[in-house]
């Protein structure tokens, strides 16, 4: 069974989405600012390596609802090639895409998790979403997270590590680039 790995980009100060999340700003107001590393016309190499290897890896994704219905209309597609896991308290079909299917689960995250492991096989399942991290983090079904820091302060918007319990973690990947520091953590457990 692979990992259980949280992956997000953040800011200096914390923050992995600017304010006001919506349709009109899904990554909040100046949050695209986080993800500019994976959508430049020239990348780093060492960007590339790591955004390779992650994608590699996944074998399933939980989302939560907000990220699925903020990020749906830029993302036109399943966001990694696997199978993705939505949890949601509103149940509706199964909504196919061109690379995989989104399925919805209204029965909690341990739910949602079986789900995705029983898919994903030797591979990782990634968890997407502040609010849906701080779930798995607080229930203790994380394995790992990946944050690609950059050099920005946004001042404000959406915490991921916010009212959490102390968690102790232990650096195993460092990574830097110009534009971003790839850290990767194992949660000890």
């Amino acid at each position: 069974m692979g990992a259980v790995v949280l992956h997000k980009s953040m800011s200096l100060d914390g923050f992995v989405a600017g304010p006001d999340v919506g349709a009109e700003h899904p990554m909040g107001r100046g949050g695209t600012r986080l993800h500019e590393w994976m959508f430049t016309d020239r990348p780093d190499p060492r960007d590339k390596e790591v955004l390779a290897a992650t994608t590699a890896s996944v074998g399933a994704v939980v989302v939560g609802r907000r990220t699925f219905d903020v990020g749906l209309p830029h993302w036109q597609d399943t966001p990694y090639p696997a199978p993705t896991f939505v949890l949601t308290h509103r149940t509706r079909d199964r909504l196919v895409m061109s690379s995989a299917t989104f399925t919805f689960v209204a029965d909690g995250i341990e739910a949602a998790l079986t789900a995705a492991q029983n898919v994903a096989g030797d591979k990782d399942v990634i968890v997407m979403g502040a609010r849906t991290g701080r779930q798995f983090l607080r229930a203790g079904l994380l394995d790992e997270l990946l944050i690609n820091l950059v050099p920005v302060v946004l001042g404000s918007g959406i915490r991921l590590l916010d009212d959490l319990a102390p968690i102790e973690l232990t650096r195993t990947q460092v990574i830097a680039s110009d534009t971003v520091t790839h850290l990767r953590f194992r949660v000890v457990k």
